[in-house]
């Protein structure tokens, strides 16, 4: 897992209240086991035309945002069913973050757990945000895990909450099983001590 320390982008607005797993990846994606192989059905039926062609309407598809790391979504995003696939998908094509006014439970833990960071931030710093966006597109924000902020062009605007266990594993570049590794020698001790 890539370490997440802190990221500068443009920001993807895709501001869809109640985006589902379904659209994140829709079932036909599941079978994909490899990580990396799945980024090509990130929202695939917006993001492609029944051809398959890209949609040139599709928010993902327009070059303005190539490169970008941050999404911007509706509130309850992520909810439906558990797919580690969604948070796979979403890295897959480079999404380091997705801010949100709310996640599904199970989303949240599933990006956590591989690599994504879910930022929820309030109404008010939702609409200040867009607000931006909207007066320039090209508006860098800057998130800092470390510190627990968030940028808008080099201003610190608000900070924001996140689990201290998943904000360790985020800047260590480890997920929970590899955390529980790096304590191979502690738990061979201990069993040891228990025969």
């Amino acid at each position: 897992m890539e370490t997440f320390t802190q990221i500068t982008s443009q920001i993807i607005p895709l501001l869809v209240n109640n985006i589902d797993t379904d659209q994140i990846i829709p079932a036909r994606y599941l079978k994909a086991i490899d990580k990396n192989s799945v980024a090509e059905g990130l929202f695939a039926d917006w993001r492609y035309l029944p051809d398959g062609s890209p949609n040139p309407e599709f928010v993902l598809n327009n070059q303005l945002y190539t490169g970008a790391q941050i999404l911007l979504a509706g509130n309850n995003f992520g909810s439906g069913s558990s797919r580690e696939h969604a948070p796979w998908a979403l890295t897959g094509c480079g999404i380091r973050c997705v801010i949100s006014t709310g996640f599904a439970d199970i989303f949240n833990n599933n990006a956590l757990k591989n690599g994504l960071l879910p930022l929820t931030i309030t109404e008010t710093q939702f609409i200040q945000l867009l607000t931006k966006l909207q007066e320039d597109p090209f508006t860098k924000v800057t998130i800092n895990l470390k510190d627990q902020t968030v940028l808008i062009d080099g201003e610190v605007e608000f900070s924001f909450e996140i689990n201290a266990f998943a904000k360790k594993c985020l800047l260590s570049g480890i997920d929970q099983l590899d955390y529980i590794l790096s304590f191979e020698e502690e738990i061979i001790q201990f069993e040891h001590q228990q025969v």
